[in-house]
């Protein structure tokens, strides 16, 4: 068949065959980045062949363009019937990842059961508010003993859950699990800028088999075994990077946003280790780099969305600035009552909280902030 052939047939259908050589046309994939940078290390290959992606948003269309790259067919499910088949006409995630080029070979799914057939390996690339009704709609074709990694950041409201504890909770006990995380803002990773992430699951060799699966010249992965540090810190670093956005919105300046990101990783840690997470974790990518990336970034969305609070916008009204979920939000409700539940104090977040929540002023939040007791660091 010839391109112009498939192109057509591309185009009159959403659901488009899987490739044999999975997507190795993606060298092409950024108009921005202009040129392919590779995709190998030596003597790493890919556990996975065959990898099915749960969402649609920026990093599900980022992650599609990474296994592409590495020649795995990808194939990607949304939601929305209507947006996946203008994405896949126009090759092209318009809504949350514009600018970028996808690859013809990139599939676009929208058959709850045909996304699930023959995948040996799931992607939950979904918002943690949104993964219990997905996966309630999809978990009757989800394949027995295929592994789940999980890009969310953050924690189910009521249930108090991290992504790979909803998973399990709809799926079974003994789901395979895993976490990919770290400073990973997705248009820089659609421009193939050098980064790094951490792949996490309770079974080391899970975690390796993700580790070879999503690693590239232009992405190290690293692994962790500790799930419950990787996840909550990912989770509770949207809520300071709101902090950090309100900081720069007001011109409070470097050293208050300095001491926030400081403190900030203090109380995440307390949390950390109250529910059971190791130490370190809370200093690595997953931790300290995490934060730190989401706090500076003009990408990051929570930063985004804080600092047009700082700069007198209502809550509302910085929400609806954005077609992208804000997850700090809705986190930051469930981050208080985990600290209720562990007595730990974590006093930006509450800040936040108040903020958010209670119509508290910013002014008074920071001066309040500033002049709590004095203690030892």
């Amino acid at each position: 068949m010839s391109k112009k052939q498939t192109s057509s047939k591309q185009a009159a259908n959403i659901n488009i065959d899987i490739s044999s050589n999975g997507c190795s046309n993606a060298r092409t994939m950024s108009r921005k980045s202009g040129k392919s940078q590779g995709t190998s290390h030596e003597g790493q290959v890919p556990k996975y062949n065959n990898i099915s992606i749960i969402g649609d948003g920026a990093m599900a269309t980022v992650m599609a363009l990474l296994l592409c790259e590495k020649n795995i067919s990808v194939r990607i499910w949304g939601y929305d019937r209507e947006q996946l088949s203008e994405f896949a006409q126009h090759r092209e995630n318009t809504k949350f990842l514009p600018g970028y080029k996808l690859p013809q070979t990139l599939v676009f799914e929208p058959d709850d059961e045909r996304i699930m057939a023959g995948a040996d390996l799931i992607v939950s690339a979904v918002p943690c508010q949104f993964v219990r009704r997905v996966f309630k709609r999809l978990k009757d074709y989800v394949p027995e003993g295929v592994p789940i990694v999980s890009t969310a950041k953050g924690i189910e409201n009521d249930t108090l859950l991290r992504p790979t504890q909803i998973l399990a909770d709809l799926l079974a006990e003994k789901l395979k699990t895993a976490v990919l995380s770290g400073p990973t803002i997705a248009d820089e990773l659609a421009r193939q800028l050098p980064a790094t992430a951490c792949a996490a699951a309770a079974d080391e060799q899970l975690a390796k088999d993700i580790q070879c699966t999503f690693n590239c010249s232009w992405l190290r992965v690293y692994t962790n075994t500790d799930v419950i540090g990787v996840e909550l810190a990912a989770a509770c670093k949207n809520t300071i990077a709101i902090a950090a956005g309100i900081i720069d919105g007001t011109g409070a300046g470097d050293n208050a946003k300095a001491a926030l990101l400081c403190r900030g990783l203090a109380e995440i840690t307390r949390l950390g280790l109250a529910s059971g997470a190791r130490p370190q974790t809370f200093a690595g990518l997953t931790g300290l780099g995490d934060l730190v990336t989401t706090c500076i970034s003009p990408k990051g969305r929570n930063r985004s969305f804080g600092e047009r609070i700082g700069k007198g916008q209502t809550v509302e009204a910085a929400k609806q600035a954005t077609e992208s979920v804000i997850e700090g939000i809705a986190t930051c409700k469930s981050v208080i009552a985990l600290a209720e539940r562990y007595n730990v104090e974590m006093p930006i977040t509450q800040a936040v909280y108040e903020i958010l929540f209670e119509d508290k002023p910013v002014r008074t939040a920071i001066a309040d902030l500033m002049t709590r007791r004095l203690k030892a660091e």
